[in-house]
C-alpha cells in the first residue's frame, strides 16, 4: 500500500555533492517522520537524518554540518542534500517513513539507492 521510491544515487568524487529524493505514495498519515538511513558493507544500518512533518530535524553525527534534510509535505517527498562527500559516505541509502494512526504504528522502507564516493 505504502511505497517509497528513492532516486538520485550515483557515483561522485570526494568533496562533491549529491541530492537524494524519496517520494512516498499510498495512505500516509499527515503527522509523520521521514528520514534517511544508510548501510555500508559489513556495517550496521545507521541514521543519517530524519525530519518530522512539523519540520524538526535530527542528524547522525558523521553527517552533521555536511548533509541537509528537507521535505515537501504536500508531495510526501523527502530530500537529502549531501555536500562535502567523503569515501566513508559510500553506502546504500534507504528512505523510511514512520507514522501512527488509530493507535497503530507504521514503518515503511524504500528499496535503497546506492551512493558511491570515490577518492
Amino acid at each position: 500500500q505504502v511505497q517509497l521510491v528513492e532516486s538520485g544515487g550515483g557515483l561522485v568524487q570526494a568533496g562533491g555533492s549529491l541530492s537524494l529524493s524519496c517520494a512516498a505514495s499510498g495512505s500516509i498519515f499527515s503527522n509523520n517522520a521521514m528520514g534517511w538511513y544508510r548501510q555500508a558493507p559489513g556495517k550496521q544500518r545507521e541514521l543519517v537524518a530524519v525530519i518530522t512533518s512539523s519540520g524538526s530535524t535530527a542528524y547522525g553525527d558523521p553527517v552533521k554540518g555536511r548533509f541537509a534534510i528537507s521535505r515537501d509535505n504536500a508531495k510526501n517527498t523527502v530530500y537529502l542534500q549531501m555536500n562535502s562527500l567523503k569515501p566513508e559516505d559510500t553506502a546504500v541509502y534507504y528512505c523510511k517513513v514512520e507514522f501512527t494512526e488509530a493507535r497503530n504504528k507504521y514503518i515503511h522502507w524504500g528499496q535503497g539507492t546506492q551512493v558511491t564516493v570515490s577518492s
